[in-house]
């Protein structure tokens, strides 16, 4: 039987982008239901997301604001594809990106594929393009990925809305673990991988915006920091055979220089009386 595709993309106050991301998934050549997911929104997100009157979008509303992990979850949840892609709500799809991915997925051994991606503005104009992937490209196994994505970092790895995986894994593994907000779509990728084979993919399917309103531009270092010093630790004590201690030094040591390098940057702007650099 051919796997059915979910595209959920959960939006919290995303009016200023849901209409280009929402684009950007309906224009793609390949049969899918789009589900959207308004967190408790008090802007115009909803009615957005309805404005469409296309068949193959589902809007849902919360009626509370919930934290990312439960929403994230609650939206895979809703869902009724065999295959998952989450996109989050100012993140763009690349021309052809699904088609390409149901085509890698169709490889019973592949648990999880992903591409690579580019970065664009808040006026979408394209800033970097190529990234992501380093040492994942081709077909790689649950071990590589693990140690790598621990390694090198989430940002290395790219954003959600570059990756594809199964919904059957995503609820064996009991979904997104949200205390863990910065890695925990990495953290989810790892996991799900224990079922099969990763496979990275040399094309660009996806584009992360960098803007002010995003959530990694509103969460500070110290918190992306310690999420992440927290991430380390869980996954290797929870899968031993996926990540080892070398993993983790190497992960920490990452971690500190991150911290050391973004301490000398505050230090220079309060010396230098240059908030800007802050």
């Amino acid at each position: 039987m051919q796997d059915t595709l979910s595209i959920c993309v959960p939006a919290y106050n995303s009016a200023r982008t849901l209409a280009t991301t929402l684009r950007s998934v309906l224009d793609q050549d390949a049969d899918f239901e789009l589900l959207v997911l308004d967190n408790a929104s008090t802007d115009d997100t909803g009615e957005i997301a309805r404005s469409f009157g296309d068949s193959r979008i589902r809007v849902l509303r919360n009626d509370s604001v919930l934290p990312i992990g439960d929403n994230w979850n609650r939206a895979i949840r809703a869902s009724t594809g065999t295959l998952v892609k989450v996109v989050c709500a100012d993140d763009v799809l690349r021309p052809g990106a699904l088609a390409a991915q149901l085509a890698v997925m169709a490889d019973g051994s592949v648990a999880i594929c992903s591409g690579r991606f580019e970065v664009i503005d808040e006026q979408g104009e394209l800033l970097e393009t190529g990234l992501g992937l380093a040492g994942l490209l081709g077909r790689r196994d649950a071990r590589t990925l693990a140690r790598t994505i621990v390694r090198l970092g989430p940002a290395e790895f790219g954003p959600t809305a570059a990756a594809m995986f199964y919904r059957e894994h995503f609820d064996k593994v009991g979904g997104l673990r949200g205390d863990l907000v910065f890695p925990m779509d990495v953290d989810l990728f790892a996991r799900v991988c224990s079922f099969g084979e990763f496979h990275g993919m040399t094309d660009i399917v996806a584009a992360w915006r960098n803007s002010s309103f995003n959530l990694c531009s509103q969460t500070s270092t110290v918190s992306k920091l310690t999420d992440m010093y927290r991430f380390h630790h869980r996954i290797a004590g929870d899968h031993p055979e996926l990540v080892g201690r070398g993993d983790v030094l190497a992960g920490d040591t990452r971690l500190v220089r991150a911290a050391l390098h973004r301490l000398r940057v505050r230090t220079v702007a309060t010396v230098r009386n240059r908030p800007d650099l802050l």
